[in-house]
């Protein structure tokens, strides 16, 4: 009888972008640990169809003559699990036939379908939902062995209530045992091979979850619940260790939640900082401005000043002069119309003198209201 459920489901996203082979992790079926094989190009650069390969995950490490016979079938899907192809389906009838056994083993560990789906299928309009295609493969396993004539080595094994386990794991199987007496009362798989693949995957199971929660991926998490529904369909009972991945998933969501929130924080703390650093960088702008109109002002005085001072020695110079040409008045008479000119010049120059000093006591009264402090220095 086929299970209703997939023994794997993988999902490829952008798959219109893909080019090179595609290549799922490894997942658990039967007591042993298989991969799917996606060629989006097809297998050979010729070739016009999707091809799609079962492969034996673990063959390199498996004893010599190791075998897997099994019956499988692959399902094709969109998003929303709108089948596109099934294999092992007439065209007429769509009737599941079985056919014979397919054989994994040590010189040909991958079996799978060459020309699924036609490449100019991809290339219709709506064919795909968003661009997504989602493989599934349904698994049942007549007969596993990893030593030629179908037995299980005996080497660097021990038996533990009926299960061939790896020295190495005997005395994390026994704590398992002596914790849960009943864990496979309904274990029914007679097969050495495949019990021994189920209490592996089940002993690595239990070491992932008691991992710090915090060192748990979604990948792995999203593994540890395919492999636990294996081992509970084979028989397992197994709510104890149901709980702890219960417990283990719900301390990474609220691991996720956390480093969210502390992520906003942060996020937010940087946006004041940028406002505080914009507003820092305006005020000493404005103080940069305020400190060059302030020093634009004071040389303005400056520059008055000494126009003031300009005139006040042209002054002293006329009067010099004025001084020179009485002192010619005094020996001609001729020259008395020139002595008034200058006089007159004398007098004009006074008044612009008087003038500008009434002009700058202004200045220096508006300076002083609006806070600005000048600097009387001297003029070399």
């Amino acid at each position: 009888m086929w299970s209703h459920t997939p023994s794997f489901r993988f999902e490829i996203d952008n798959f219109s972008e893909q080019e090179a082979k595609i290549t799922s992790q490894t997942f658990v079926s039967g007591g042993c640990e298989w991969y799917l094989t996606v060629y989006p190009k097809g297998e050979c650069l010729s070739d016009d169809h999707l091809s799609l390969f079962m492969s034996v995950a673990n063959s390199k490490s498996l004893g010599r003559g190791w075998n897997r016979s099994i019956d499988y079938y692959f399902v094709l899907l969109t998003q929303s699990d709108k089948e596109l192809y099934r294999s092992k389906l007439t065209l007429f009838f769509f009737v599941f036939i079985v056919q014979k056994q397919t054989e994994f083993k040590e010189k040909s560990p991958s079996w799978g379908f060459r020309k699924t789906l036609p490449l100019s299928k991809f290339q219709e309009k709506g064919f795909l939902e968003n661009d997504k295609l989602i493989f599934e493969v349904y698994i049942q396993i007549v007969e596993a062995s990893d030593v030629e004539g179908g037995g299980i080595s005996a080497k660097d094994t021990v038996d533990i209530n009926g299960f061939k386990v790896l020295a190495s794991q005997a005395n994390s199987v026994r704590k398992i045992f002596s914790e849960h007496p009943d864990l496979a009362e309904d274990f029914k798989l007679k097969n050495q091979v495949v019990r021994m693949e189920y209490m592996n995957v089940l002993v690595n199971l239990i070491v992932t979850l008691h991992k710090p929660s915090e060192n748990h991926s979604e990948s792995e998490l999203s593994h540890a619940r395919s492999d636990l529904c294996e081992l509970k369909e084979a028989g397992f009972k197994l709510d104890w260790l149901q709980s702890k991945l219960d417990e283990v998933s719900l301390k990474r969501k609220k691991a996720v939640v956390d480093f969210h929130q502390l992520d906003g924080r942060v996020k937010n703390l940087d946006f004041k900082l940028d406002c505080l650093k914009t507003k820092l960088a305006s005020l000493e702008s404005k103080k940069t401005y305020e400190a060059d109109g302030s020093r634009f002002q004071t040389l303005e005085e400056r520059v008055k000043k000494l126009e003031l001072m300009e005139l006040d020695y042209k002054l002293d110079c006329l009067k010099t002069k004025l001084e020179n040409v009485s002192l010619e008045k005094k020996n001609t008479d001729d020259d008395g119309s020139r002595v008034q000119q200058l006089e007159e010049s004398v007098k004009n120059l006074k008044m612009m003198v008087s003038h500008l000093n009434v002009e700058l006591d202004k200045k220096k009264g508006k300076t002083s209201d609006d806070g600005f402090l000048l600097v009387d220095d001297e003029v070399a």
